[in-house]
C-alpha cells in the first residue's frame, strides 16, 4: 500500500517519466551507431540536431512514437482490453504507413526489425532473437497505467492485482518481443518504475527489483514462463548483474547496444551513477551505440526520480510536439 496520489500529484510524476523518456530520445538520436571510441572523442554535452539522421533539433524516434501509440490506444480504450490490443496494433500500423503518424516530423526514419515483423504479423515471437529492447523502450504507459488503476482504488494492492499487473506488463512486451527475457526485463523495470513513482530516491531502484522479483515468484502463471531467465546466472545473457547490484561495475564492461540485456544495465548503472536528470541522460548517450534508447529509458526513469522541473527546460523546449506528448498524457489518465 502507498500513500494515494493527487491526480494532479500523479500526473505531474507521469508527465515526468514521458517527457523524460522523449526528451532522453532526442537527445540521443543525433549520435546512434556512434561506438565508445566516437562518444569519447566527441561527447555529447547537450541536446543538438542533425547527426545520425540528419533530423532537427528536438526529434524524437521509434521509442517515442511506439509509447504514444500506446497512450493514444489507452485515452480510448479504457479498460477494455480487447480495444487496447486492437487500438494499440492499429496505431503503430499508422505510424508505420505513409500518413507517419506519431512522429515529430511527419517522417519515420528508425523502426527496429523485430518491432516491424510483430506490427505487420499483429503478434510478436518468441525465438531467442525476439531479445532487442523494443519492449522495454516503451513499456513504461503500461506501467503507468497500472500505477494510475491502483491509486484510483486508494493504493490497495490485492493478490489478484498485483497478478493483473504482471500479466498487463508481459502482454504489452509480447506485442512485440515475447521471448522470457525480453518479458523479464519489463517486469524488472516496472518495479524500479512503480517504486520510484511511490518513492522517489535512489534507493527505490533496488527495493523496486526485489519488489518485482517478489510479485513474479508469488504468481504460478509468471513464474514458470520466466523461472529459466530469472534464475540464470550468466552475465552475459542475464539480469544477475541487475539483480545482485551493478553500480560499482566499470563503465568499459557496460554495453549499450540494442540488445535487451545490455540495454537495461546501461540505464540501471546510468541512474545509479548520476545524481540529476541531465548527466543520467548524457551519460547514457555517451556510452555510444544504441544512444536513443538507452538515453530514452534513462530518461523516464530519471524524470521519476528527480521531477519534471530537473528536465533541463531548454531541452523541453526544443522538444518536438511537446504539448502533443503531454496532451497524450491527459487523455490516457483523465482526472
Amino acid at each position: 500500500m502507498w500513500q494515494k496520489l493527487s491526480h494532479g500529484e500523479f500526473m505531474d510524476k507521469a508527465k515526468a517519466v514521458v517527457v523524460g523518456h522523449a526528451v532522453g530520445d532526442a537527445v540521443g538520436v543525433p549520435y546512434e551507431f556512434s561506438d565508445h571510441d566516437d562518444m569519447a572523442r566527441h561527447p555529447a554535452t547537450d541536446m543538438v540536431g542533425y547527426g545520425t539522421y540528419g533530423m532537427p533539433k528536438g526529434s524524437w524516434s521509434d521509442d517515442t512514437s511506439m509509447s504514444l501509440c500506446e497512450l493514444d490506444a489507452m485515452a480510448r480504450a479504457g479498460d477494455d482490453e480487447i480495444k487496447l490490443h486492437n487500438y494499440t496494433l492499429a496505431n503503430f500500423r499508422a505510424w508505420l504507413s505513409p500518413e507517419a503518424k506519431f512522429t515529430p516530423t511527419d517522417l519515420v526514419f528508425d523502426v527496429g526489425g523485430t518491432c516491424n515483423l510483430a506490427i505487420e504479423q499483429g503478434y510478436g515471437e518468441t525465438g531467442e532473437n525476439s531479445n532487442g529492447n523494443g519492449s522495454l523502450m516503451r513499456i513504461h504507459p503500461y506501467v503507468l497505467k497500472n500505477f494510475y488503476d491502483i491509486n484510483n482504488k486508494d493504493g490497495q494492492l490485492s493478490p489478484e492485482d498485483i497478478s493483473r499487473y504482471l500479466k498487463v506488463i508481459a502482454y504489452g512486451s509480447k506485442m512485440t518481443h515475447a521471448h522470457p527475457r525480453s518479458v523479464l526485463a519489463c517486469l524488472l523495470y516496472a518495479g524500479i518504475l512503480t517504486k520510484l513513482m511511490v518513492c522517489p530516491q535512489k534507493s527505490s531502484i533496488q527495493e523496486g527489483l526485489n519488489a518485482a522479483v517478489e510479485a513474479i515468484k508469488a504468481d504460478e502463471e509468471i513464474y514458470d514462463f520466466v523461472r529459466d531467465e530469472l534464475n540464470s546466472t550468466d552475465p552475459k545473457n542475464s539480469y544477475v548483474r541487475i539483480l545482485r547490484g551493478i553500480k560499482d561495475e566499470p563503465r568499459e564492461t557496460i554495453r549499450s547496444g540494442g540488445y535487451v540485456v545490455e540495454t537495461f544495465e546501461a540505464v540501471v548503472w546510468c541512474i545509479l551513477n548520476t545524481d540529476n536528470y541531465r548527466n543520467c541522460v548524457l551519460q547514457a548517450v555517451n556510452l555510444g551505440h544504441d544512444t536513443d534508447t538507452v538515453a530514452a529509458i534513462a530518461g523516464g526513469l530519471a524524470g521519476a526520480l528527480y521531477g519534471y522541473d530537473a528536465i533541463p527546460e531548454e531541452w523541453r523546449d526544443f522538444l518536438l510536439k511537446r504539448d502533443f506528448i503531454e496532451s497524450l498524457c491527459e487523455r490516457a489518465f483523465p482526472a
